[in-house]
Formats: structure tokens, sequence, C-alpha cells
């Protein structure tokens, strides 16, 4: 399976945490506990949830729980994109690239949970 870190999925979603991260600082100041913490949160859940999932997967039923996370924080992540174009802090171009990628990552982690045994199979049960 490699390292975390060379997954594909954990790098899509390092990736849109950090683009989140640097479009989220023209958010204003009463954003701060609202929007920006949120989006910011639930994007970097999604990478944090994908590492305790790569650490777990010896168990498969703990990494589908932890997997089965990173989706729903992916999900919570496109809600967060809609409200910051709602309230026109991202124009349309950054949310369709943003929900595009999130969308992709979604996928790539469906992937994950219908197949999971590709995954924690290859660990050794010493």
């Amino acid at each position: 399976m490699g390292s975390l870190k060379q997954l594909k999925v954990y790098q899509k979603a390092f990736q849109v945490a950090m683009d989140i991260f640097e479009l989220s600082k023209v958010f204003p100041q009463e954003e701060k506990y609202a929007l920006t913490d949120q989006v910011r949160r639930a994007s970097r859940a999604v990478c944090a949830n994908l590492a305790e999932a790569y650490r777990k997967r010896q168990y498969p039923a703990h990494f589908v729980a932890k997997v089965s996370d990173a989706d729903a924080e992916n999900a919570e992540v496109q809600v967060w994109i809609d409200f910051a174009y709602a309230c026109r802090y991202w124009d349309e171009p950054t949310k369709n690239r943003l929900t595009q990628a999130s969308e992709e990552i979604g996928r790539m982690l469906n992937t994950l949970l219908r197949s999971p045994e590709k995954f924690t199979n290859q660990v050794s049960k010493n």
C-alpha cells in the first residue's frame, strides 16, 4: 500500500485543504468562527481521518469507519464551499474548481469503502 502520503486521495485532499486555507484568507473577520474555521477544519479533517484509517488498516472495520468519517467531512466541505460562494466570498470558477476536486475525492474515498480488502489485507499481522 505504500505510505499514507503516497495515496492519491490523500494528496488530493491535502491540496484542497491547502487551497481552501489560502482562499479563505479573504473572508471577513466576522466569519472567523463560523465559515473560516469550519471550512478549514472540515477540509483538514479529510486528511486526518485518512491518516487514522491508514494506521488502522489491519482492522478492516476500523479502516472503513475512518474512511467513512473522511467521506462525511468531505461532504461537509462541499456545503461550506457553497456557503462561501453564496456569500460572494468566492467566485463561480473557484467554487466549481473546489467542488469538482471534492467530488473526485469523494469518488476515491468510495472506492476505498467499496473494496476495503484491497487496502487492509496487505498488512502483516505479527
